[in-house]
């Protein structure tokens, strides 16, 4: 059930003056950009950019210094926890609870969300199953490797069904086979109208799955389009040279000495 006030009409996200300051630090500065439903999205941009600090925001996980954040509608400041509810957030540093079973963490993600115990246990076991976690449902996650946790933290996102996945670099440390598999299943979600947010550094992935792409560098989106759009706007480029480009990357440096 969609929560009150959200609506399937507006874009899935729209940011206005986006900017988040630490110190003298200017981590975001001015962001605007807007994402329709059903975008598979890719926020791109170098190490120290903002794009962690901007989706932390996204979640309300952290308060902007100035600017405004709608989800679906819904101000993420004044119904934070009206706009959790359409979220499934994948972050780099996973905080899971280690001294749960991956079947008990699925358990607490799912009471979390209002699921009913009989929702969430069926929820639980089919994405246990398809993400290949089956095996694993009894141990702690402590003992689970990097991989394993990613697609653990992926299934407690999705067990919800939600309007929006904020995903920071998924796929990272999961091995070939389940990549494949989470990148299909993200693709069909996005078919079906969910939004994905999604950031990652290898662009190769990036060109493969999304609709979109904005680039964001020092703070400030340098671009946003499909990717057709960024690649004409750099004399047809791959993405990579576009991306180079746009972040103005000096790549040229020279060897080391020792590298003959």
């Amino acid at each position: 059930m969609m929560p009150p006030g959200a609506r399937s009409d507006v874009p899935a996200i729209a940011v206005e003056g986006l900017t988040k300051q630490f110190g003298d630090k200017l981590a975001v500065e001015d962001l605007s950009f807007q994402v329709q439903p059903g975008t598979f999205f890719g926020f791109l941009g170098p190490n120290g950019a903002g794009k962690s600090t901007t989706m932390q925001m996204l979640a309300g996980l952290m308060r902007p210094t100035r600017g405004s954040i709608r989800i679906a509608g819904l101000d993420v400041a004044r119904e934070p926890l009206a706009v959790k509810g359409l979220l499934g957030i994948v972050p780099e540093e996973l905080p899971l609870y280690d001294r749960l079973t991956g079947e008990e963490y699925l358990d607490l993600a799912a009471r979390l969300y209002g699921l009913s115990r009989s929702a969430g246990r069926q929820r639980a076991e089919e994405l246990l199953q398809f993400l290949d976690l089956a095996q694993s449902r009894a141990t702690l996650v402590a003992d689970y490797s990097m991989g394993m946790k990613k697609k653990l933290a992926l299934a407690a996102a999705l067990i919800h069904d939600p309007r929006l996945l904020l995903l920071d670099e998924p796929l990272n440390g999961v091995d070939p086979i389940s990549a494949r598999v989470v990148s299909d299943l993200l693709r069909k979600l996005a078919a079906r109208g969910t939004t994905v947010f999604f950031t990652s550094h290898v662009l190769d992935v990036v060109e493969r799955l999304c609709d979109e792409v904005g680039i964001i560098h020092q703070g400030r989106l340098v671009a946003q389009g499909t990717i057709a759009a960024i690649r004409a706007s750099q004399d047809d480029a791959r993405l990579e040279d576009a991306f180079l480009a746009l972040v103005s990357a000096d790549v040229s440096r020279g060897d080391l000495s020792w590298v003959t």
